[in-house]
């Protein structure tokens, strides 16, 4: 049921209705926008139309909407991710020739990964990351890279509530994440084998700034098998690349 937020700004309102667009789901109803946003179909309609008009939305032929090109548009004037990614991307596309998989570029959003970059080739394995998609820290190589770096607040809050599980081989347990935690920075790196799907490795190393903080994690996603380990050495020497671009 649609809830009434008293004293709410339409501007909060807004924010529900594009936060309601997921990467699986980039086209909804507007009937479907109201439901997920916790809005009345009236109010909801209203608030569509007028972003419509601004380009932050747009309709398609069978009247569904979904993120309008004017919000890309903003999006990529983030200066945070867009100098980042601008240091990462010729790192990325030499270690994407090294590996021939995927390779990705991450950083922490409050308490999830989100990617910022990723390479592909045709017959790489699967992999369930997407750019601007977000996975739960304990899932990913690159989500444990940054957790194993982080602050610890940040551990605390993950470690005190349910890990969920993907395959048999997810991490599930506090025990369990705290050993691969200390891992991690025992060695520098993170190798998960089939935590995300059974067919899939990954393997994350931090990216350092000139200050030497943790600002983000490079990863690949490589078959599982012996051969996954072999990854690292290059993974690292990108890593030192990006910091040294980003000064």
């Amino acid at each position: 049921m649609p809830r009434v937020a008293t004293g709410e700004s339409s501007l909060a309102r807004a924010v529900r209705i594009l936060e309601s667009f997921t990467l699986d789901e980039p086209a909804l109803t507007v009937t479907e926008v109201a439901r997920r946003a916790g809005l009345h179909l009236a109010t909801a309609s209203r608030l569509v139309g007028q972003l419509v008009d601004h380009g932050l939305l747009s309709r398609g032929p069978d009247r569904e909407v979904r993120i309008g090109f004017r919000m890309w548009e903003l999006a990529s004037r983030a200066a945070p991710t867009r100098s980042l990614r601008d240091a990462a991307m010729p790192y990325l596309e030499d270690l994407h020739a090294v590996v021939g998989h995927h390779v990705q570029l991450a950083v922490l959003h409050g308490d999830e990964v989100i990617f910022l970059e990723r390479l592909s080739a045709r017959d790489a394995v699967v992999n369930y990351s997407q750019i601007a998609g977000r996975l739960p820290l304990h899932i990913s190589s690159s989500g444990v890279v940054l957790m194993a770096y982080g602050p610890r607040e940040l551990q605390d809050r993950v470690l005190a509530r349910p890990l969920e599980s993907w395959t048999p081989e997810t991490i599930t347990t506090p025990d369990r994440l705290r050993a691969t935690l200390e891992q991690v920075r025992r060695r520098g790196y993170a190798l998960l084998a089939g935590h995300v799907h059974p067919d899939a490795t990954g393997i994350a190393v931090p990216v350092r700034n000139g200050l030497g903080e943790v600002v983000a994690a490079l990863s690949a996603i490589v078959p599982n098998d012996v051969r996954a380990v072999s990854a690292v050495p290059a993974l690292l020497a990108a890593a030192r690349g990006i910091g040294r671009s980003l000064g």
